[in-house]
């Protein structure tokens, strides 16, 4: 980040521009003639974090692999978290997402136990409002499909979520009677106008069909826009022909689906002194043709679900163009405008007249800025950097 940005030789669109910024907005864009030295982009969003678990890595380590087995040791951590420790680890994680140009991140909460809201929901609550010249912090619970589903448990879990402006959100696994459950989220989500984020079949096994179950509840409720789904690992695993009926289905209910290429591969098929085979990462490509919305997200950082990574949605990309064969440059909007509309947000855009927030990278184009991590990189808000 060293160095005057080359905003007079850009590559955006397939053509070389030039950028130029008057007053924290951008005043023109014009087509300039050779080649580019860096690429350009509005700044990120990621809709799919969990701040109240990152950076626990060091002091939760799950007894074995695999999701259940993470999901144990974050609970039992979480028994001793305190407002201090939960300041101290999402604070770094937002000034993390905040140096590499992330303008707004979704984070879901673990809401493990009925009555009050958790500790964490209340911290990042709080930092929500501390941040917002910076980063735009929204809240999902992520509260367990039997709990929210329950017809007593679930409503005052939904009226807190919905007086704290939040997300009403579940982790939905081949639970026992789990139509009947999500029918009562979905109508918690109609009575107080909430939006709906799931966490979803999160597994290999062709038998976790939640997802069918909420894209039928879309429609039956008229929640076109409000339902944002997260993994699907099983659509990995099914029939083809059946996958793609389910996708054209979502997307004409209007549903988004996001896909998290880090923690799917680390927590599928993770047997010790194994290979892995089976990677669970849903079909990007397949959705992206059936008009569905396809979003990319972090997930979870250096914690037991995923010990590496940061909150950059650069990386996001680069991962996933190489896990999941992609054109980085024709994915641009699953960590830009795509998410931005997925949490009811105003798409970034790069246009005259627009604020000047925006994600330079050096490299002659995408490729060259996704060759590695090292290449320079210069983010704007309100036209200033730093």
């Amino acid at each position: 980040m060293t160095g005057p940005a080359p905003l007079s030789a850009l590559k955006l669109g397939g053509q070389t521009v030039a950028i130029t910024l008057d007053h924290g907005r951008i005043s023109a864009i014009t087509p300039v003639d050779g080649p580019a030295k860096a690429v350009v982009l509005p700044l990120t969003v990621d809709a799919h974090v969990h701040l109240d678990k990152t950076f626990t890595i060091h002091r939760c380590r799950p007894a074995e692999p695999g999701l259940f087995a993470a999901i144990e040791a974050i609970h039992a951590d979480a028994l001793h978290w305190t407002v201090a420790d939960l300041r101290t680890r999402i604070s770094l994680a937002l000034a993390e997402a905040a140096q590499h140009g992330i303008r707004a991140m979704r984070s879901h909460v673990d809401w493990v136990e009925p009555g009050a809201a958790p500790l964490a929901w209340e911290v990042l609550g709080d930092m929500a409002q501390e941040c917002a010249g910076r980063i735009h912090l929204q809240r999902a619970a992520l509260v367990p499909l039997d709990l929210l589903g329950d017809p007593d448990l679930g409503p005052p879990i939904a009226a807190q979520v919905a007086q704290a402006g939040g997300v009403l959100g579940c982790f939905v696994y081949r639970n026992s009677d789990q139509p009947a459950k999500l029918a009562r989220v979905f109508a918690l989500a109609d009575r107080h106008g909430l939006r709906l984020d799931f966490h979803v079949d999160e597994g290999i096994e062709p038998e976790a069909m939640g997802f069918d179950t909420i894209v039928a509840l879309t429609v039956a409720h008229g929640m076109a826009g409000r339902v944002l789904c997260g993994h699907a690992c099983s659509l990995s695993v099914r029939p083809a022909a059946e996958v793609q009926a389910l996708l054209e289905a979502a997307a004409k209910a209007g549903l988004a689906l996001t896909v998290m290429p880090t923690t799917n591969m680390h927590l599928q098929d993770n047997h010790p002194g194994r290979t892995p085979r089976l990677r669970g990462v849903a079909p990007l490509h397949e959705g992206r043709r059936a008009g569905l919305p396809m979003l990319l997200g972090a997930d979870n950082v250096a914690d037991p679900f995923y010990p590496y990574g940061c909150y950059d949605q650069i990386e996001v990309l680069r991962l996933a163009s190489l896990v999941c064969h992609l054109n980085p440059e024709d994915w641009l909007d699953a960590i830009t405008t795509t998410p931005a509309r997925a949490m009811g947000l105003e798409p970034g855009r790069l246009a005259a007249g627009e604020p000047a927030d925006l994600i330079v990278i050096e490299g002659a184009d995408w490729t060259g800025a996704l060759r590695t991590p090292n290449a320079r990189r210069w983010v704007f808000r309100n036209g200033a950097t730093g």
